[in-house]
């Protein structure tokens, strides 16, 4: 692995850092330009991201015929990591969960009808989408294809949904969907997805499901299907490649999460560092106490395994390698760093960094959702174990380059 980044990556990072510091932290400072559910007020989303896109800051993950700038995943590294330094950042340069994933993949696997019509309005940035699979107990969780209990009927060209979805992130604002329902029994060819609208007859947000929050937009909702019909040239892939979509979608989406993750968790550790600096307790700085330098180094240490991690996995994926195990192994490290930062954070600051002074007590009830979205900790390490039972000590092999 080269760790150098090329000119135009380094570039697009210096511009959306310096995007970031002129034009979002200053509005993020501000508790007025926050929604009802602490998110970006949308109105004030509209015009950052007029002048992101000016500034062609713009879906930086998708290719250039798509509209956006051809970066690959060790290029989306480094810019999701710094446009991160705002809990603001990702939704400005459309490069936030759930659009972010849903696009890569409707670019990857749809075709060039339903690129059209269901691609291009989210990456325009005039409506947003959800990724509609978990089900609520005894449904589907961590393990779509052995529990998922919403069906997809086959009636001539159309199919006949029935079920109940839960923990749809964006849907209340969504107006493209992407389902994935049972067709068959058959193990692996036994899901199907779809693409439909919010109008469909048959649809239906039940509720917007109250969390720990902060949400994003659109917030976590439960869905119901009744009788919803959908034509057969909405199929997303094939009948019986749901699991297979599913697979291609969660494994980048995942890697990004951790990319945006490392750049809250550098943010806990700014404030937290420039707050030590700045307190005086007992005679001197909270600095010059070696407790708080030990604090602060580990987390400067777990960030930077992070950053390894994420990019062993992307470099892994830009060269054709479904580099599960390196994104699991990700997924784990990172989404436990973050939790870790924002506490640590909190309690170098005080009481203030239990207040909303600061952006730490958002990122901390944030972060505990990074834990359990896109698999739990512990699948994870389930599947990571799997790796070492299935590879013995070929697990921690290196690649070898041929002469």
């Amino acid at each position: 692995m080269d760790f150098t980044i090329p000119p135009r990556i380094e570039d697009f990072r210096a511009r959306i850092a310096r995007f970031v510091e002129d034009e979002i932290l200053p509005l993020e400072a501000d508790r007025a330009n926050y929604d009802p559910h602490e998110n970006i007020r949308t109105d004030v989303l509209e015009y950052l991201r007029e002048k992101a896109r000016t500034e062609g800051l713009w879906c930086l993950q998708l290719k250039e015929e798509t509209g956006g700038q051809g970066l690959d995943k060790m290029g989306m590294a480094v810019c999701y990591e710094e446009m991160n330094r705002s809990i603001f950042g990702p939704v400005v340069f459309n490069a936030a969960a759930p659009d972010d994933g849903n696009m890569m993949v409707l670019e990857k696997v749809a075709t060039e009808d339903q690129k059209e019509r269901w691609l291009q309005p989210i990456v325009q940035g005039k409506v947003r989408s959800a990724f509609v699979m978990t089900e609520p107990h005894p449904g589907s969780g961590s393990d779509p294809g052995g529990m998922m209990l919403t069906t997809a009927t086959r009636k001539g060209d159309k199919y006949v949904i029935r079920g109940r979805k839960w923990f749809i992130t964006g849907a209340e604002d969504s107006d493209h969907f992407i389902l994935v329902a049972r067709t068959s029994d058959d193990p692996r060819k036994g899901l199907t997805a779809f693409l439909h609208g919010k109008s469909e007859p048959g649809f239906r947000i039940d509720r917007r499901i109250p969390i720990m929050g902060p949400e994003e937009h659109g917030g976590h909702c439960e869905i119901v299907y009744e009788d919803m019909e959908i034509p057969s040239e909405n199929l997303l892939m094939n009948e019986g490649d749901g699991l297979k979509m599913t697979q291609i979608r969660l494994g980048p989406a995942r890697l990004t999460h951790c990319m945006r993750w490392l750049g809250l968790s550098k943010r806990c550790v700014e404030i937290a560092s420039t707050y030590a600096h700045e307190r005086f307790a007992f005679g001197e700085r909270l600095s010059k106490r070696e407790s708080i330098q030990m604090m602060l180094g580990d987390l400067a240490m777990q960030i930077e395994i992070g950053r390894m991690l994420v990019m062993k996995a992307a470099w892994e994926l830009d060269r054709g390698c479904y580099a599960r195990k390196e994104v699991s192994m990700a997924k784990v490290h990172v989404a436990n760093v973050l939790h870790k930062t924002a506490d640590t954070a909190i309690q170098i600051n005080g009481a203030r960094g239990y207040s909303k002074d600061t952006p730490l007590e958002w990122i901390y009830r944030y972060a505990r959702q990074a834990r359990l979205v896109d698999g739990a900790d512990e699948v994870h390490k389930m599947v990571l174990h799997r790796n070492v039972e299935a590879q013995g000590r070929g697990f921690w092999s290196w690649d070898v380059t041929e002469n």
